[in-house]
């Protein structure tokens, strides 16, 4: 597995390299990364939304069933009937504490729902900061570069090729012309 690792590692180097030397590319790159993050955010928000509906339907029906409930608690007191009266309050209880935790699954729920809003709007704004500086680097990279050599910067004359160069055929041809009128003047 040393191998794989070690080859890994090499182009994780050789993207990261990469996206250096191409900054626009390491900016669409953040970009689709926050774009997944937005629909997975998205997704989550979905998924809690549903999930507390479904609590608070939930809820609702076991409130009703409690207060049902609660009623043949007093309709078998004052009955006399103490044996149901004493099963229908377990049975309350039992109720109460299975709303309880409903309760407090819905409380979650909303919790991670303002949770995720949150991060939604922190990658929406993030990814807007990302947006711009692409365009930026476009608007760079569209601009044309006018910086020109000066005078005293070096040049690379091997790039030259004296074949296709056009200020050595110039400078041949004048010293040329230049070796003919001395031989015409030694005439």
């Amino acid at each position: 597995m040393s191998i794989f690792d070690d080859f890994s590692r090499f182009l994780e180097t050789r993207l990261e390299e990469f996206l250096k030397n191409n900054p626009h590319l390491e900016l669409q790159a953040l970009l689709e990364q926050l774009r997944e993050q937005e629909q997975q955010a998205l997704k989550l928000i979905i998924e809690k939304e549903g999930q507390k509906k479904r609590l608070e339907t939930e809820i609702l029906s076991l409130a009703e069933e409690i207060q049902n409930w609660h009623q043949r608690v007093a309709k078998a007191q004052a009955a006399g009937r103490l044996d149901l009266a004493q099963r229908a309050q377990e049975r309350e209880a039992a109720l109460l504490r299975q709303g309880n935790q409903l309760w407090g699954q819905m409380e979650g729920a909303k919790q991670q729902i303002a949770n995720g809003k949150t991060l939604l709007t922190q990658i929406r704004q993030r990814k807007e900061e990302i947006q711009t500086k692409a365009r930026q680097a476009q608007a760079a990279q569209a601009k044309p570069n006018y910086d020109t050599k000066g005078w005293n910067q070096t040049i690379n004359y091997s790039a030259y090729n004296k074949a296709t160069d056009p200020l050595e055929a110039e400078f041949q041809r004048w010293e040329l012309d230049d070796e003919l009128d001395q031989l015409k003047r030694n005439l």
